[in-house]
């Protein structure tokens, strides 16, 4: 009798749509394009919020972000981009509304999960589970970072107050940042949910150790994965899955015009303290 590798698809199944990811720096869509793009794709509720940003900088990023996402979606439902419609939670969290239909291209439902830090954007798409993402500049100096930290567990922040003053304490800093950020947007919570709450182990390098949910919670619901997508900026991923059908991780960079491959990662197994 021959095992199948877990996350492998039965014999005669479809193998998990792969988790999608996309990393887009705003300067892969120049401003006029971005605006013009916007102004076909975006709904009315993306338009009023992008006319009222005081600062070009910002709105700009504002429209790349939501062009990113619309573009993104059809590529993954083929529904065209100015016919998606999105909704949003009592929180804010963005939602794909499924056609009467369902999907054209299959499954009965899709998660998306927008993250940005000039000049950055992150996006994450998932089939059926639920996915969160955060991504921020590590050039950040120490402009409210011990405030964040301030916020974690005590034995994350003795985790953080062992690492050297300067870049490694912040980089470390912000691997735990984007982490729970990634984690409770996954949960369609944000900041409603403490971040003393739950605590990761983290290696020293990349990569979750362990992971210790809130109460109500299971450590075996989540896989967790850090990236580096430019050495000025580091994110995260907090993906569910189903244990019998692990998907594979597709991460793509720059503006989703073409078809270029995506590089392939894989999540990794997360322990439970």
């Amino acid at each position: 009798m021959s095992v199948l590798p877990s996350g492998s698809a039965e014999p005669g199944e479809h193998p998990p749509a792969p988790v999608n990811l996309w990393f887009c720096p705003n300067e892969d869509l120049a401003p006029g394009i971005a605006a013009t793009l916007a102004s076909y794709w975006l709904d009315e509720h993306e338009q009023e919020v992008a006319g009222r940003f005081l600062f070009e900088r910002d709105r700009r990023q504002y429209l790349v972000a939501h062009a990113l996402v619309r573009r993104a979606l059809a590529l993954e439902t083929g529904i065209p981009e100015a016919e998606a419609i999105i909704w949003r939670s009592s929180r804010g969290r963005p939602y794909l509304q499924t056609p009467s239909g369902g999907l054209p291209r299959g499954a009965d439902l899709l998660d998306f999960n927008l993250s940005h830090s000039h000049p950055y954007n992150l996006l994450g798409v998932s089939r059926g589970l639920r996915i969160g993402v955060d991504v921020e500049r590590l050039d950040v100096g120490e402009r409210g970072l011990e405030t964040i930290i301030a916020t974690f567990c005590p034995e994350e922040q003795e985790w953080i107050a062992r690492a050297a003053p300067g870049r490694p304490r912040d980089r470390r800093t912000l691997r735990l940042w984007t982490l729970k950020e990634a984690y409770s947007k996954a949960r369609g919570l944000g900041l409603g949910l403490p971040f003393d709450s739950f605590a990761f182990t983290l290696a020293e390098d990349r990569g979750v150790h362990s992971f210790r949910p809130p109460a109500d919670d299971s450590p075996e619901r989540w896989r967790f994965l850090e990236i580096d997508p430019v050495p000025e900026a580091l994110a995260a991923v907090a993906v569910e899955v189903d244990r019998a059908h692990m998907p594979t991780v597709h991460l793509h960079h720059g503006f989703p015009w073409g078809r270029a491959a995506p590089r392939r990662l894989v999540l990794p197994e997360t322990a439970g303290v």
